[in-house]
């Protein structure tokens, strides 16, 4: 029996609005969705299911749909991307390693 995610309505905006821009890009280079899904290397009802903004398809398929057609990915190119990546390790790498429970009650009366 497969499991339902309650997914929050930001989290559906979201996928709706690449599913749609997916769609836009696919349909302004008149490719079919086979001619896209045979590209990507997915099933023609995955690609649907991207076009229709279902959550449950895997994100990094979803993101190579938009990658072969040339959508940018949070408003960044690929050098932009790129450059997001060590700026996310950079800020990760002052954090500590790792989050442990705090051992006593926590003091948030200041």
């Amino acid at each position: 029996m497969r499991r339902t995610h309650p997914y929050s309505p930001q989290t559906i905006d979201a996928v709706r609005v690449l599913g749609l821009e997916v769609a836009h890009a696919r349909r302004a280079r008149r490719w079919t969705e086979a001619q896209l899904a045979e590209r990507i290397g997915i099933s023609a009802v995955t690609l649907r299911n991207i076009e229709r903004g279902m959550p449950t398809v895997g994100i990094g398929t979803v993101f190579e749909a938009a990658t072969i057609l040339g959508i940018d990915l949070f408003g960044a190119d690929r050098d932009g991307l790129r450059t997001m990546v060590e700026r996310g390790r950079d800020r990760l790498a002052l954090l500590p390693a790792r989050v442990r429970e705090p051992t006593g009650p926590v003091r948030d009366d200041f």
